[in-house]
């Protein structure tokens, strides 16, 4: 089997993924539940729900004859590592900026 796997800002990047991560945030839904709320056909929506499992965004449980999606923290945790990333790359900045103006106005 092909899995398609996809970095987390690929998986972001698509409006309708990020809607449906948005109404899982809520509460977890039925693959149709989900579908109701887009203007796409079901095997569309399955393939959106497809990448997010895949990706870690998800998880998907059987109850009976429904699968049920909920949000999962590991792919939130791959952007969050990112953008940690860059915070920690701006604040070095701003605080050696910080200095240089400190050392400037007290030289004056």
């Amino acid at each position: 089997m092909n899995v398609q796997t996809l970095d987390a800002f690929q998986v972001i990047a698509d409006p309708s993924r990020r809607q449906m991560m948005q109404l899982l945030s809520k509460d977890s839904m039925t693959i149709n539940a989900l579908a109701e709320n887009f203007d796409m056909s079901r095997p569309a929506v399955s393939k959106h729900i497809k990448i997010m499992y895949n990706a870690g965004f998800i998880s998907i449980k059987d109850i009976g004859r429904e699968r049920y999606c909920t949000l999962k923290q590991d792919g939130f945790n791959e952007l969050q590592n990112w953008i940690n990333y860059f915070d920690k790359f701006w604040l070095t900045k701003l605080k050696k900026l910080e200095v240089l103006l400190n050392d400037k106005a007290n030289k004056k």
